[in-house]
Parts: structure tokens; C-alpha cells; sequence
């Protein structure tokens, strides 16, 4: 599967993003979806992911600010980011795994696409 990310952009502290998640392919509703981040000289960090269920499960540190959802009948799956901090700031990946259970590492996915870079100023 080919993933494309899009929707970043410069918001100001408070503000709110959402990204999107296009995917190829007809098999998107059996992948479970991510999206990660990577901020200058830090390592990529899970942010939020969607089970084929619809299952959801968050980071701490977004958790009651961002939402992942996913619509399968248009293959893409999206994060609304409310309340942004300039802490948010990174490039956002998002990331499909054709495993089960809970998934918060990197190499728990099998596909990535290309990122979308999130400023939030202060």
C-alpha cells in the first residue's frame, strides 16, 4: 500500500490541523493506521493509532486534544489536532500495519508515508 500524507502547515498555538492519510489500494480496511511524528533531533514518537475496528489509542501528551479517525469507503484515514501546542511541532508520518493489537513502535509498521510538516508558533 502507498501512503500519502497531507494538511500540514503553520498554525498559531491553540489553533487546530487536520491531517490526511491517502491510501492506495483496496485492501485499507484491513490495515490498522498510525500517524507518528519527528521533531528536529528527536527521535520518531507513536502519536495516536485506529484498529480495523475502529479502535483508537492516543500518547499521553495528545491524548483529549487529537483525534484519529479513519473512512474506509475513501481509503484514508485523518488526525484532527485541537488545542496545538509549539511542542506539536514536527513532521508527521502516517503509518499502516497489517497486524493486531496495540502497535506504539516504529517498527510495528510495514508502510509509511511520506510526512507533512505540522509549525506551531507560540
Amino acid at each position: 500500500v502507498q501512503l500519502q500524507a497531507s494538511g500540514g502547515g503553520l498554525v498559531q498555538a491553540g489553533g487546530s490541523l487536520r491531517l490526511s492519510c491517502a491510501a492506495s489500494g483496496r485492501t485499507f480496511s484491513s490495515y490498522s493506521m498510525a500517524w507518528f511524528r519527528q521533531a528536529p533531533g528527536k527521535q520518531r514518537e507513536f502519536v495516536a493509532a485506529i484498529r480495523r475496528s475502529g479502535g483508537t489509542y492516543y500518547a499521553d501528551s495528545v491524548k483529549g486534544r487529537f483525534t484519529i479517525s479513519r473512512d474506509n469507503a475513501k481509503n484514508t484515514a485523518f488526525l484532527q489536532m485541537n488545542s496545538l501546542k509549539s511542542e506539536d511541532t514536527a513532521v508527521y508520518y502516517c503509518a499502516a500495519s497489517y497486524g493486531t493489537g496495540e502497535r506504539t513502535r516504529a517498527y510495528d509498521y510495514d508502510y509509511w508515508g511520506q510526512g507533512t510538516l505540522v509549525t506551531v508558533s507560540s
